[in-house]
Formats: structure tokens, C-alpha cells, sequence
């Protein structure tokens, strides 16, 4: 007898965004749904909606006109819970991850829109042995990281579009919303499923579009809650992962030239190691973690090459 096809949440985290910017994202992601469903690979989908924005980016007759307009996902199906305080991602999803318990679970970052054919290319990919974590190719800026073209293995997946088991969620207990708050949850969710045995997979057929904002140069714009946080990231990876070396060699680094966020995420993680605040270091022997310069796989190619 066949399997019945798998239901999914899909998750999605603001953080001052727009309510029209929500209302194109959730088009887009139940246009994908529909086609997913319509080809048999899925299930029932209901669409979770996390804010930490400082005051409710919906009200709830937009939330209402949501649930109206979205035909797959929407109904009693769409949930929006206002956090009234900053989670971040790693916070935010774990929240969401307690509002369902669908075998699939998707996580879209609010500035990306899906393809017609993500969920459906998502979910052809993760149905493989021991697939956990499988990862859309963003556009027009793909991620560079390398991956196998035989098999998709990739060394993490970027949590800006990724569809994860759930059964992944629960031996892992979500994502480590201690250690990281903006920046790199997605490495350390991806690395720590690998040494559970899981696959993360790339799979460049399922793709979305990321809007990120470029300057004159073609450089991806970084504020500074950003710059900050992505600095506290790194540091916080070269521990967990028992890079020591790295770690001092960073932290130094950001002492001596860094910005002024970047040697405040300095202090605040020298705070915490002196409050033994810190998670006990993994993967000693390196099995599946990549410090390769400052980035955590290889690449295949470098946007200012």
C-alpha cells in the first residue's frame, strides 16, 4: 500500500517587514504548494507566521484577508503568532517548530519568493536514504558553497529557504537559539544533523528569488544589528566546533581593525566565556565541519573574484 504523501508547515520569521511584502511571499509559497499537491508529493500544508517586530507588522483583519486569499495553506490553516519581543531566527523558528507536527517543515526567509516549482523539487529531493535537510538555490545571488553534482551533499544549507524532516527537528531539539541569534544557526543546525547521520542536500532545481539589497558595487548591504551579529556568529562557530585556534585568531583580528559592533560581539562572547556561558565544544576530530578562510564550505566560485 502507498504511503500517504507527507504534510508540510511552512515557516516564515518577520522582522519589520511589510504586510504587501507578506502578502507576495504567501502568494508565491501556495502557487508552490498547489503544484506540489497537484503532482501527488504532498500532503495538507499549513503556513506559520512568526513576528518579532517591535509592534505587529499584521493587524488581524489582515491576517484574516491572508487566510482568505491563499487557497492550499490558508483557512484555519494559516497562524500568525506575534512574539512581542525579538527571537531572532534560530528563536523564532524553534517557537514555530512547538505549532505543528508535520513530517516536513519549510523555512523561507520573508525577502524570498518562491518559484511554481520549489515545494515539489524540495520534496522530490528529500525523499532519498537519509536525507535531512535539503536546500533551494537562491537567485538572481546563488550561495557559492560547493556540492556534490551527483548527489547534492553539501556541507550546510542556508536557512533562507531549506525544507527539513521532522524527525531532524526532534533528535537535534531544534536549532541552538542560545549560541546564535541571527547568523549561523543554519551552519550549526546543518553540522549537527551530519553528525547524527543526516544528508543536507543542495538541490539547484528548486530555487527562490532572494531580494537582497546591493550597493553601486554589487556588494550585499549590511546594517549594523548585521554586522554585529555576524561577528558574534563567527566567533561562536570557531568554539562550538573546537576551533580554538580560529577563535583567537578572530577574536584578535576584531580587536585590532574591526568595527565598533564587532569588537562590542567581541566583549559580549569574552563575557560569556567568563560566565561559562558557552556551549560545550563539538566534532574534535573535524568530521564534519569546514573552516575553509572565513567561510564554512568550499566554493565554487566568489562574487568579487
Amino acid at each position: 500500500m502507498e504511503s500517504p504523501a507527507p504534510a508540510l508547515a511552512v515557516h516564515v520569521v518577520l522582522y519589520r517587514h511589510t504586510a504587501d511584502g507578506v502578502a507576495t511571499l504567501l502568494r508565491s509559497v501556495d502557487r508552490a504548494v498547489a503544484e506540489a499537491q497537484d503532482q501527488g508529493s504532498l500532503g495538507s500544508a499549513t503556513l506559520l507566521i512568526g513576528d518579532s517586530s517591535p509592534v505587529p507588522v499584521l493587524s488581524p483583519a489582515q491576517v484574516a484577508g491572508l487566510a482568505s486569499t491563499v487557497s492550499r495553506c490558508g483557512g484555519e490553516r494559516l497562524a500568525y503568532h506575534y512574539f512581542d519581543r525579538n527571537r531572532g531566527s534560530a528563536g523564532g523558528n524553534n517557537d514555530l517548530f512547538r505549532c505543528s507536527g508535520s513530517e516536513l517543515v519549510l523555512i523561507i526567509n520573508p525577502d524570498c519568493y518562491a518559484s511554481p516549482g520549489l515545494v515539489r523539487m524540495l520534496c522530490a529531493a528529500m525523499d532519498v536514504p537519509d536525507a535531512g535537510i535539503v536546500e533551494a538555490r537562491q537567485v538572481p545571488l546563488e550561495h557559492p558553497k560547493e556540492f556534490c553534482r551527483r548527489t547534492g551533499d553539501t556541507s550546510w544549507a542556508s536557512g533562507s529557504c531549506m525544507l527539513i524532516r521532522r524527525q531532524v527537528v526532534e533528535v537535534l531539539g531544534g536549532f541552538d537559539e542560545e549560541s546564535f541569534f541571527m547568523y549561523c544557526d543554519d551552519v550549526d543546525f546543518s553540522w549537527r544533523a551530519r553528525l547524527e547521520g543526516y544528508r543536507v542536500i543542495y538541490e539547484p532545481a528548486a530555487s527562490v528569488f532572494h531580494d537582497k539589497r546591493l550597493d553601486a558595487q554589487g556588494q550585499i548591504v549590511a546594517g549594523e544589528a548585521e554586522v554585529y551579529y555576524s561577528a558574534e556568529a563567527s566567533l561562536m562557530m570557531a568554539w562550538k566546533w573546537s576551533h580554538p585556534e580560529l577563535l583567537e585568531m578572530g577574536r584578535h583580528a576584531l580587536l585590532a581593525s574591526g568595527s565598533e559592533p564587532q569588537r562590542r560581539a567581541v566583549e559580549a562572547f569574552d563575557e560569556r566565556r567568563a560566565g561559562n556561558r558557552l556551549p560545550t565544544p563539538l566534532d574534535p576530530d573535524g568530521r564534519v565541519s569546514q573552516f575553509i578562510g572565513h567561510d564554512y564550505a568550499r566554493h565554487r566560485f566568489g562574487y568579487d573574484d
